[in-house]
C-alpha cells in the first residue's frame, strides 16, 4: 500500500466508496419513491448496491489487484463477522421452524386472548413488544400482527394511523431488546460485548420508555368492540419463552438457538401435527430468509477493511472526538452521544438498522476503547439509536409494510411512532444523567 494512504487526504479519500454506497442506495430509493414505486428503498438490495463501492475501493487502494483482493477477503472473513453470520443463519432457521410449527400463530393468539376490550391500544403495544422480543424481528412481528390489527381497528373504529403506530412502537421495542435480533447480534459482535450484558444495559433504557408509552396508550384507551381470537395453543409459545430465558441466563447463543430449533420442532411434532421430515427444508428456508443480511454483513466488513487500512475510520473517530470534546460534558458522555449520533445518522441514510450498526461498529469500538466506555454500553447505544432512527424513517421497511397494510401513507405511520420518540428522550437523558462507566 502506498505511503500516502495513511495521510489525512488518503484517509478522507478512503471514505469515498462508503459515501458512494450510501449515495447509490439512498439515491435509488429516493428516485423510485418519487416515481411512486412500492417499497422503493428495497428495489436495489444493499448487497448488490455495495458491489460498485467495493470496485471503487479496490481501484482507490492503488495496490496490485491480488493485494486488494486479499484485503477484501480479510475484511469479509473477519472472525466477528463470520460468527455474526452463523448466528444469523441459526436465528433465521429458528424463526422459520417456529413459524412452520405454529409458534407464531400461537404467540399472536396467546397475546390477543389476554387483551380486555377497553384496552386495545395498550394491549396491542404489549403484544407486539412481547412477540418482537421473542421473535427477534420487527418485520416478522408486523407481518404477523398487521392483518389482525387492521381488522381490529375497523371493528373498534380506531384511527388506522394510530393503530399502525402502536404496532410499530411495540415491534421496535423487541427489535432493539431481543437477544436474537439482528441488531443485538451485530452490536454485541462488533463491540465485543456479551448478549446478556447488553440486554441488561438496554432494558434500563427501553423499559422506562416502554412504560411511558404504555401509560400514554392507557390514557387514550376507550371503549371498543370485543376482540375475537382463535383458540390458544399455549405449547406453541414454549420455544420462544425457553430461548428468551436461556439467553438472559447467559447460555451461549449458539446453544440457545440450536435448542430453540429442536424445541420448536419437537413441540410441533407432538402438539401440532408437524412432520419432522420437513425440518430440513424449513431450516433451509430460514437460512435463505437471512441471505441478504448475511451477504451484506460480509461485504460491508470487506469495505470497512479498506477504510481501516487507509486510516479512514481513525480519521472519522478523531473528528467525532474533536466535536465531542467541544461539548465539554463530564467524563465520556460526549463520546457516548457521538456513538449514538453515528448510529442514528447512518441509519437515516441506509434505512436498515443492522447495516447501520455494522457500518459504524469499528468507529464506535475505537471511541469506546479510547474513552473507557464499556463494550456493553457502546453496544447498547449503537442498537438503541439505530432502532430509534429505523422507527422514525418513513422509507424503512417497517413503515412501508404498515402503510401498505393499513392503506395509509408511511409518513402517517411514523408520525405515530411514540415509543421511538420517548426512547430517544429517555436514552439521551440517561447518557447525560447517569455516572460515567469504566471497563
Amino acid at each position: 500500500m502506498n505511503s500516502h494512504s495513511s495521510t489525512p487526504i488518503g484517509a478522507k479519500r478512503s471514505l469515498l466508496p462508503l459515501l458512494f454506497f450510501v449515495a447509490l442506495f439512498l439515491g435509488t430509493g429516493l428516485y423510485l419513491h418519487s416515481q411512486d414505486v412500492a417499497y422503493a428503498f428495497y428495489q436495489l438490495p444493499g448487497h448488490v448496491a455495495i458491489i460498485p463501492a467495493l470496485m471503487l475501493a479496490i481501484w482507490l487502494h492503488k495496490a496490485p489487484l491480488q493485494q486488494s483482493i486479499d484485503v477484501m477477503i480479510k475484511g469479509a472473513g473477519n472472525s466477528n463477522i463470520i460468527t455474526m453470520c452463523i448466528i444469523y443463519l441459526l436465528a433465521g432457521a429458528f424463526a422459520s421452524v417456529a413459524t412452520a410449527t405454529g409458534g407464531v400463530d400461537a404467540a399472536v393468539n396467546a397475546g390477543l386472548s389476554l387483551v380486555p376490550a377497553p384496552w386495545l391500544l395498550p394491549g396491542l403495544f404489549v403484544i407486539a413488544a412481547l412477540i418482537s422480543t421473542a421473535m427477534g424481528t420487527s418485520m416478522g412481528t408486523i407481518g404477523a400482527l398487521a392483518p389482525i390489527a387492521v381488522g381490529l381497528s375497523n371493528q373498534a373504529d380506531l384511527e388506522p394511523a394510530l393503530v399502525a403506530g402502536v404496532l410499530l412502537s411495540g415491534a421496535m421495542f423487541g427489535d432493539n431488546l431481543s437477544i436474537i435480533s439482528d441488531t443485538t447480534i451485530a452490536s454485541t459482535r462488533t463491540q465485543g460485548a456479551q448478549m446478556a450484558d447488553k440486554f441488561r444495559e438496554n432494558i434500563n433504557i427501553a423499559l422506562p420508555a416502554a412504560l411511558l408509552t404504555l401509560l400514554l396508550y392507557v390514557v387514550w384507551a376507550g371503549d371498543s368492540a370485543q376482540v375475537q381470537t382463535n383458540a390458544v395453543n399455549w405449547t406453541g409459545v414454549l420455544p420462544y419463552a425457553a430461548i428468551l430465558v436461556l439467553a438472559v441466563m447467559g447460555l451461549n447463543v449458539f446453544v440457545v438457538l440450536l435448542l430453540g430449533i429442536v424445541l420448536a420442532a419437537l413441540q410441533g411434532a407432538v402438539f401440532a401435527d408437524y412432520a419432522i421430515a420437513n425440518l430440513g427444508k424449513d431450516i433451509a428456508t430460514g437460512f435463505a430468509n437471512v441471505q441478504e443480511i448475511f451477504l451484506l454483513a460480509m461485504l460491508v466488513s470487506a469495505l470497512s477493511e479498506f477504510i481501516k487500512k487507509q486510516g479512514g475510520l481513525q480519521w472519522i473517530a478523531d473528528n467525532i472526538q474533536r466535536i465531542a470534546n467541544k461539548l465539554q460534558l463530564a467524563g465520556n458522555k460526549a463520546q457516548q452521544l457521538a456513538i449514538a449520533a453515528l448510529a442514528f445518522i447512518s441509519n437515516l441514510c441506509i434505512a436498515n438498522n443492522t447495516v447501520a450498526i455494522v457500518l459504524t461498529g469499528d468507529v464506535a469500538k475505537t471511541l469506546a476503547q479510547q474513552h473507557h466506555i464499556t463494550p456493553r454500553r457502546s453496544a447498547s447505544l449503537l442498537d438503541i439509536f439505530a432502532c430509534i432512527s429505523q422507527g422514525l424513517v418513513p422509507y424503512g421497511a417497517q413503515a412501508l409494510l404498515l402503510g401498505a397494510s393499513f392503506g395509509i401513507s408511511p409518513w402517517q405511520v411514523v408520525s405515530q411512532s411514540y415509543y421511538c420518540l420517548l426512547l430517544l428522550l429517555v436514552a439521551v437523558l440517561v447518557v447525560l444523567l447517569r455516572k460515567t462507566t469504566t471497563p
